[in-house]
């Protein structure tokens, strides 16, 4: 009997140690499971701020690149940043910027469709997209998306405006004048221009074929078409005196016309007022569309800039009208 009574006390001891045991392997567990969680938490959050990092290196050293013109290496950048978030709509951004620069259209159209895709309405985006079709020649789809802009802002109906006088839908320009007209949203500048539209049936008559230029003068007195006058400018390119007077009179009479700013421009470099010129020239690259076009402002620019014997802007503007040939 006693016998028993020591074995049952000896089972007894091993069951409470048993159960100790197991109540010590349980809490052990879940002190390490705490611990382990705590130390996840940091972990996790310090991988994501070393990310962000990242991000922002890249993406600022793009910005960079891009400001002094390696494109190519912006891009590169641009790359990386991809590769740590992708669908960036800010990065689709950038690329297009310097696919544009690089005269890459289908890359700098593929890129900004993409951030449009996740910002539809982004003003900003949007206006680069109709740089990028009018750059392209599409001025039609540029239209379109720049009366989506007119939708978000009213302020951008003059530039609206501006496309249509390039295009030379005087109809529609007139129609949107008239509305900008009624919000009293119309510049003096553009409430002539409209005048001068609405005065004559057949806005640019065709010239004569003579090329006589006493004859083109003479039609010019009575008929002021932008097409006479254009002939005149370009007969008398090498005389600036002559090139001055008509130039500045088709700056009055057709103030969209980037032609008429760029022949004064060039008349006033003749005459060594390069920095008259400078602001002549700038004023009509408001009104450029074609890339050729741009590229001899520029041209002209860099003698302007040569003249007051600034090199590095001459440099710089000759750069330019390489990269704007078109």
């Amino acid at each position: 009997m006693t016998k028993r009574i020591e074995q049952k006390k000896i089972i007894e001891k091993r069951s409470v140690y048993t159960c100790k045991l197991i109540l010590f392997s349980f809490f052990f567990t879940l002190f390490s499971l705490h611990s382990f969680c705590q130390d996840s938490i940091p972990l996790a959050k310090d991988s994501l701020e070393e990310k962000d990092l990242k991000f922002q290196q890249y993406f600022f050293k793009a910005l960079s690149e891009k400001s002094i013109g390696n494109y190519q290496k912006a891009i590169e950048n641009l790359e990386s940043c991809h590769q740590i978030s992708i669908n960036d709509a800010t990065v689709f951004f950038e690329f297009s910027k310097n696919y544009l620069k690089l005269n890459e259209m289908l890359l700098a159209k593929e890129y900004i469709n993409r951030g449009l895709l996740k910002e539809p309405n982004n003003i900003w985006m949007l206006k680069h997209l109709v740089q990028i079709l009018l750059k392209d020649k599409y001025v039609s789809e540029a239209i379109i998306v720049q009366q989506k802009l007119v939708d978000i802002d009213l302020k951008e109906r003059v530039f609206l405006l501006e496309i249509y006088l390039q295009k030379k839908d005087f109809k529609s320009a007139i129609s949107l004048m008239n509305l900008m007209e009624q919000d009293n949203a119309l510049s003096s500048k553009y409430k002539k221009l409209k005048k001068k539209i609405e005065k004559t049936t057949t806005t640019f008559v065709v010239a004569k074929k003579d090329s006589n230029v006493d004859v083109l003068k003479d039609e010019f007195k009575t008929n002021k078409s932008y097409v006479i006058l254009k002939q005149i400018l370009e007969a008398y390119i090498e005389n600036p005196e002559i090139l001055l007077e008509y130039s500045t009179e088709g700056i009055a009479l057709f103030p969209a016309q980037p032609f008429v700013y760029l022949m004064k421009g060039k008349a006033l470099n003749y005459m060594k007022k390069h920095k008259k010129a400078l602001l002549i020239l700038r004023n009509g690259l408001d009104f450029v569309i074609e890339d050729h076009i741009e590229s001899y402002f520029y041209k002209e620019m860099a003698l302007s800039y040569k003249g007051l014997g600034n090199r590095k802007e001459e440099e710089k503007f000759i750069e330019k009208a390489k990269m704007n040939k078109g």
